[in-house]
This record gives structure tokens, sequence and C-alpha cells, in this order.
């Protein structure tokens, strides 16, 4: 054991010193996103969903750093990781609105200007709608009209599309109504 301490010194160090720092960046940017979360009264769930983006970031850069510390070079992590993104870029083409709504469930995490709560009109001239905001997730929005009817509302259109603010009733993550 003695003998794998000393052979592999440097690398165990440059990686102990990897994860320390990551860990560092991790806790800053999660502290970050709670500190917007609260500001701009987002609730709990959307700042998780954030934390778990900031998780997979943090760990691709973990990965990526720890295999150029343990010796594997940089032409070949750059084949692995051109492979690996060639493969998801064909797969999210395929599939582009899913990654265009996680994008933009990301960007109404820090700038959208509605609630949930809020009753909303959405101007589409071929089917305008107006409801109240029971979620927001990563790829959409739930909605619930007036009639009870629970309408799925995707995170792009809704950045797209015109829309008004017609009431606003602000909850905490209890539910309870603020004053």
């Amino acid at each position: 054991m003695y003998e794998i301490l000393i052979t592999y010194r440097e690398q165990l160090l440059y990686s102990l010193a990897v994860l320390i720092i990551l860990m560092v960046i991790q806790f800053a940017m999660k502290k970050a996103a709670n500190k917007v979360g609260k500001r701009s009264e987002i609730n709990i769930t959307r700042t998780r969903l954030m934390f778990k983006y900031i998780n997979i970031l943090i760990l691709l850069i973990a990965a990526f750093l720890l295999a150029f510390a343990w010796g594997v070079g940089l032409t070949d992590l750059s084949l692995i990781f051109s492979s690996v993104f060639a493969v998801i870029g064909v797969a999210l083409f395929a599939i582009w609105s899913i990654l265009s709504n996680i994008t933009s469930g990301i960007i109404m995490f820090f700038s959208f200007p509605y609630k949930i709560g809020d009753t909303i009109k959405i101007h589409d001239k071929d089917l305008p709608i107006e409801a109240e905001i029971e979620d927001i997730k990563a790829f959409h929005l739930h909605l619930r009209t007036a009639e009870g009817e629970l309408i799925t509302y995707p995170n792009n259109l809704i950045l797209q599309k015109a829309v008004s603010l017609i009431a606003t009733e602000r909850r905490h993550d209890d539910g309870k109504e603020s004053l």
C-alpha cells in the first residue's frame, strides 16, 4: 500500500486538489442559485432542479480533469469527448426540442417574471390560454384553466409567446398564502 502511495503521489495529490476545488466551486454555485431562488421567490423544487444541473456540470469537469491527471493524454481525451459529444449531438439533434425546453427551463429559473400561483394569459392566435401556473418543471409548465383543465405548456414556447399577468397570488413552499 505504501509503495502505491509513493508511486502515484503526484496523481493522488492532484486528484485530491481537483476534488476539493470542485467541491468549493459546487458549493459556491449552489449557494448562488439558492440566493437567486430566494431573492426571486422561486419554488424550492425549481432550485433543486438547478442543483442537479450544477452537479452534472461539476461531474463532467471532474471526469475530464481526473482523466488528465491519471495519464490519459490530451489527444485521447479529445478523441473520447469528441466521440461522446458527437453521439450526444446526433441524439439531441433528433430530439432538439428536449434540449430547447431544458435550456428554456434554466433561463426561466433566472429571469421568468411569473411565479407559481399567478394567473397568466398566453397570447397565441391559434390557441389563447388564460390559466393559473400550478408548477414549473424542467420541460414544461403546468397550467390550470378556470374550467379545471390541466395544460402542459412547453418551456420553449412560453419564452416565444407574449404573456400577460392577469392576477398574482404569492405562495410559499408550504402552499399557504402570504400577505
